[in-house]
């Protein structure tokens, strides 16, 4: 009885935070504001979300007592089940004694569930491990009946080296940032791309997968250790995984990817470069397999951005659009597949140095509406992950 009643209790809670989150929403886009749990000191952060096809949300973050310098970090999830409440958070993954980060949860072709992460060897991104989980049996409450799990294992050739190579010759170069005594980045990174095992491993998820077709995946991937990104491409719905050839670049990171109506797919990438910051932009004509040298455009860039094109053409990008820090974040449109960028709405605003909201989480269910969330941290004890439902139709 005292579990039924506290249960209650909760649920009421939860309810009632809820509706105040959404008195609280100005903006006539957004149909609910909240947070899908209650504030905490622990480190939450990399959201992403995917809508089931029974009309449930399901989404995934990272959690525990810091970054990759902590052991006790694993992937947490939380169920919305359709036309109710956030569930308490329960575990998705965990590696014991390694830090788990950055999931990524999606449906493939089939409707199977995909949950990929990184296992963070050693504590350094550079050595990070991709990993798998699948289930057909997600429809439940609480966590995915997960069904099968694996790692992720690339083995690029030299074909890798010779695409740095050749592309770092076709990437400007600011000529700073280095002294005289230290030898050039293109050169560091040239030397290192030459190296079998650093260009096996380190490879991390950040944003959700394209589907193409009835059986291609091109999944996102980038380097802290090469500082710029790759594609892993299934041609199996998931099965099986090679790597693209690199998008080389200075600094292109956390690529967020959208097709054009003629085939060509754009990334859009976190600048993790040289001065001025801006959402660096590379293409690919080939279904992701080769890209061009990753170019600066204007539009102004401190973290993470996901890309949607939705369902009535226009394309949304969902990020932090300033070069000063986090501390606020905005939707972008475009009518014409990226050539012009519109502003729609910022989902956070406050005093730089007042909070810090980032690394969000994307999608949009069969009934058009969109569903957003990411990392809503207030201070360094003080963290959460916020979801907020938005009528796509009230945007402009």
């Amino acid at each position: 009885m005292y579990i039924y009643l506290h249960r209650c209790f909760c649920c009421l809670l939860t309810g009632l935070f809820s509706l105040i989150t959404y008195a609280q929403t100005e903006h006539p886009a957004i149909i609910s504001s909240e947070l899908i749990f209650e504030i905490q000191e622990k480190h939450t952060h990399g959201s992403n979300i995917v809508a089931l096809p029974n009309g449930d949300l399901l989404t995934a973050w990272f959690e525990g007592s810091g970054e990759r310098t902590a052991d006790d970090v694993r992937i947490m999830g939380s169920r919305k089940v359709k036309g109710g409440a956030w569930s308490s958070p329960f575990e998705m993954a965990d590696t014991p004694g390694i830090p788990d980060c950055n999931p990524v949860i999606f449906l493939n072709q089939e409707e199977k569930l995909f949950l990929i992460w990184i296992a963070v060897m050693a504590n350094k991104w550079e050595n990070s491990i991709l990993r798998v989980r699948t289930s057909t049996d997600y429809s439940d409450p609480g966590a995915p009946m997960w069904e099968w799990q694996d790692d992720i294992l690339f083995k690029p050739g030299d074909e890798f080296a010779a695409e740095v190579e050749h592309k770092f010759k076709q990437v400007a170069d600011p000529g700073h940032g280095w002294s005289e005594y230290e030898p050039p980045y293109g050169r560091m990174i040239l030397e290192a791309s030459k190296d079998p095992l650093k260009r096996s491993i380190g490879w991390m998820t950040r944003t959700v997968p394209m589907l193409i077709g009835t059986d291609t995946i091109l999944l996102p991937l980038y380097s802290d250790g090469y500082n710029f990104s790759m594609m892993g491409i299934s041609t199996d719905a998931g099965k099986t995984w090679n790597p693209s050839l690199p998008v080389v670049g200075r600094g292109p990171i956390q690529p967020g990817i959208i097709q054009t109506k003629n085939g060509e797919i754009k990334a859009y990438m976190r600048d993790s470069g040289d001065a001025p910051s801006r959402v660096q932009l590379s293409t690919s004509s080939d279904r992701g397999r080769t890209w061009s040298p990753a170019s600066k455009t204007d539009l102004p860039n401190t973290a993470s951005i996901v890309m949607h094109d939705l369902k009535d053409g226009r394309w949304l990008a969902v990020g932090n659009f300033q070069v000063d820090g986090r501390y606020r974040i905005s939707i972008k449109s475009s009518h014409d597949e990226g050539e012009t960028w519109n502003d729609l709405m910022d989902l956070e605003n406050e005093e730089r140095g007042k909070g810090s909201f980032s690394y969000p989480g994307l999608t949009q269910s069969e009934d058009g509406i969109l569903h957003i969330t990411y990392s809503y941290h207030l201070s360094s004890d003080e963290k959460s992950i916020k979801y907020v439902q938005i009528n796509p139709r009230l945007l402009e």
